[in-house]
């Protein structure tokens, strides 16, 4: 005679019995699959990629492009299937696969919202520009990949967006004055978004900038490596401009233009363990062109590594311009042979055309460099050239220390430029009080 507690443990098991045979037939359902899909790139016996798409997979299926007629063969158009996939998960909330193992040419595309809910892009594959510019036609050049109107948005994955940019360099007019000024794509746009990241993606060769957040607020990019040859045109790693409460972090950006540049409309942003070279270093600017008002406020540079860089830590505005660029702190900055370590230039022109000298300018105050340390590969570290009419002020040097590669010794040149030095600073600060 079986006891009551002999009864229990024969329940007990035959009910994990069922379960276990439930779960076998529905895993085998397209409705489960549907729900609780893994990519090929990842096994179901676990590891840190399955963990994470589990924990996205309970809150609702998981969609491959592959599922929706791509090839991912590198050859073939798959920009159609890419938007039939984003069109099913931005009406449901769920994450798209590009999976990894395959490469997936994508024409121009914008891709947009809003969306049902909270939405992934899980990119461990290959997404590749064409290279012919030619692709684009009528189309606005400006950007590639676009995502607008998109809140609560995460792109993540590891994989590679690769923009293809070698034909494009060439007909810039940077690599020969013969060619006309043309713009060319961004590759990766996020525009009047809300609380997006983008996390862990390789960036290649972009046809002009790499990562654009534009009308974007409480963004985040974080864990990018972009790479770009040091002679390739306005390959900007990325640039911000009209957002606000951005972070910038644990990125490693090489590229031919500003590794990050900041432009007009943002305030609120930081920027931590930044590794950038080559390129053009940590920009603020160009702002002020063509009379223009802009504004940029409120930026934290926390933890830099730049190393061969044309220039440093630049503030660069063009004359005849209105507006502010405030309340700017640098701080825990390396730097190795560097062009032009600190440079505030408010004479900034690039044009062919000399530009005309004005007496307008965009005003630039409170702007401080703390814990700035490396070596300079020109004689003039800290270069403050500020206009006559519209001062540079409050500018602060507090432990600043860039001697040059040689025996030669550093120098500063400062034009109406007022502020103070703390510490040992080097070279001798020139700042007026």
């Amino acid at each position: 005679m079986l006891s009551a507690g002999n009864i229990g443990v024969r329940n007990c098991v035959m009910s994990v019995i069922a379960l276990w045979l439930l779960i076998c037939i529905l895993g085998t359902s397209p409705a489960f699959a549907q729900y609780y899909a893994w990519p090929e790139s990842c096994s179901r016996k676990g590891g840190p990629d399955c963990q994470k798409l589990a924990k996205q997979n309970a809150k609702g299926p998981v969609l491959s492009v592959l599922e929706y007629g791509a090839k991912g063969d590198g050859k073939t158009d798959d920009s159609q299937a890419f938007l039939k996939a984003w069109t099913a998960a931005c009406k449901d909330g769920t994450t798209i696969v590009i999976p990894q193992g395959s490469s997936f040419l994508v024409a121009p595309t914008n891709f947009t919202g809003p969306c049902s809910s909270k939405i992934t892009l899980q990119i461990t594959g290959e997404v590749l520009a064409p290279p012919d510019p030619s692709v684009w036609g009528e189309l606005s050049t400006a950007t590639w990949l676009l995502f607008s109107s998109v809140d609560s948005f995460t792109i993540l994955g590891g994989g590679t967006i690769d923009g293809q940019g070698q034909s494009w360099w060439s007909k810039s007019c940077k690599r020969n004055r013969k060619n006309t000024c043309t713009k060319a794509p961004t590759a990766l746009t996020l525009e009047n978004c809300n609380d997006a990241v983008v996390q862990d993606l390789n960036f290649r060769n972009a046809q002009q900038m790499h990562l654009h957040f534009n009308f974007c607020n409480r963004v985040t990019a974080s864990g990018i490596t972009i790479t770009a040859p040091g002679t390739s045109p306005n390959t900007d790693g990325i640039h911000v401009s009209n957002s606000t409460s951005v972070v910038i972090e644990s990125c490693t950006i090489g590229t031919g233009d500003d590794c990050v540049s900041l432009s007009s409309g943002t305030s609120g942003l930081q920027i931590k363990n930044v590794t950038c070279g080559p390129g053009h270093g940590l920009s603020i600017g160009s702002l002020g062109k063509a009379g223009a008002n802009d504004h940029v406020s409120d930026v934290l540079v926390d933890g830099a590594t730049l190393v061969g860089t044309k220039n440093g830590l630049r503030i660069k505005t063009w004359q005849g311009g209105q507006g502010s660029v405030t309340n700017i702190q640098y701080q825990n900055v390396k730097m190795s042979n560097v062009d032009h370590p600190i440079l505030i230039n408010q004479y900034y022109c690039d044009s062919q055309i000399p530009c005309l000298n004005q007496t307008s300018a965009v005003k630039v105050s409170d702007v401080s460099y703390k814990n700035i340390q490396g070596t300079s590969s020109i004689a003039v570290a800290v270069e403050f050239a500020c206009s006559d009419t519209v001062p540079c002020t409050g500018i602060t040097l507090d432990n600043v220390d860039i001697q040059h590669g040689t025996s030669t010794r550093t120098k500063s040149f400062c034009e109406s430029a007022k502020g103070t030095a703390v510490g040992t600073v080097t070279p001798t600060s020139c700042l007026q009080s």
